[in-house]
């Protein structure tokens, strides 16, 4: 098992072996385009290629053709998605291991759909994520996306009310910095829901590596573990050299992190 401190990194299978090296205690996959694809028969199913150690967290579980919030859609296209991509990550992770549900594209309520209904709609998939991840000892964390990529659930606040009046209990939220500065999301407003949180991905400014910019990377991290948050951290930018800019990240996490 990993510590509580574990730092990590989302990069794709290909540049694995290369965050490891440069010090990442763990690779976050992305489900989508990673680890699940479309076999000959168009079912969906573990790639065959993907060989990466047991993760602990894993992010993109849906892609973005799936309509999640669509009242008016069939919903049997997706329960049939998530119940092969759970049972797949099921196979590759750590017990216990949470999945992101973020998949802005995927749960944007369509223009014409009535919004009551959308929510309802997605509130029965949030769900039905949750019960097939237990049944693989997974646990599914809901992410508040920027209203750039979503209209529905653009901030913790939102998310953990969204969760609340629907009765989703055993589902946590995402505290993603990226998301929290683009939405301009004010720290106090996350600190006061920070006890909710269940996963956490780290940025600096202009989604880059964490210590190139300014945004509070460490003052995420002590409002979070001072709510009792005791999970791993894993950094989700962008790279321009990954083996030579993912050293000074994960010193400039760890040094950030107060620790548990």
């Amino acid at each position: 098992m990993l510590a509580p401190t574990a730092v990590g990194v989302i990069v794709p299978s290909t540049q694995a072996a290369l965050a490891r090296a440069a010090g990442a205690d763990y690779v976050e996959p992305t489900v989508v385009g990673d680890l699940v694809r479309r076999d000959a028969q168009g079912r969906w199913a573990r790639d065959p290629g993907y060989t990466q150690p047991a993760a602990p967290s894993f992010a993109v579980l849906v892609p973005g053709d799936l309509p999640l919030s669509d009242p008016t859609a069939d919903p049997g296209p997706v329960t049939d998605y998530l119940g092969a991509a759970l049972a797949a990550i099921g196979t590759v992770a750590l017990p216990g291991a949470k999945v992101v549900l973020g998949s802005g594209a995927a749960r944007t309520v369509p223009d014409a759909a009535p919004l009551d209904a959308a929510r309802v709609r997605f509130a029965d998939v949030v769900r039905q994520a949750r019960d097939l991840a237990r049944v693989h000892d997974l646990r599914v964390v809901l992410e508040p996306l920027h209203a750039g990529e979503t209209n529905l659930l653009n901030g913790i606040g939102e998310a953990v009310a969204f969760l609340d009046e629907y009765g989703i209990e055993g589902v946590d939220v995402v505290a993603d910095l990226f998301h929290v500065m683009t939405a301009g999301e004010p720290l106090a407003d996350v600190a006061a829901h920070a006890d909710r949180v269940g996963h956490v991905h780290l940025a600096d400014t202009g989604r880059r590596a964490p210590g190139t910019g300014d945004w509070p990377v460490a003052e995420l991290l002590r409002v979070v573990r001072e709510a009792g948050y005791d999970g791993t951290l894993t950094i989700e930018c962008r790279w321009g050299d990954l083996a030579a800019e993912l050293p000074a990240a994960l010193a400039f996490v760890r040094a950030a992190d107060p620790g548990v």
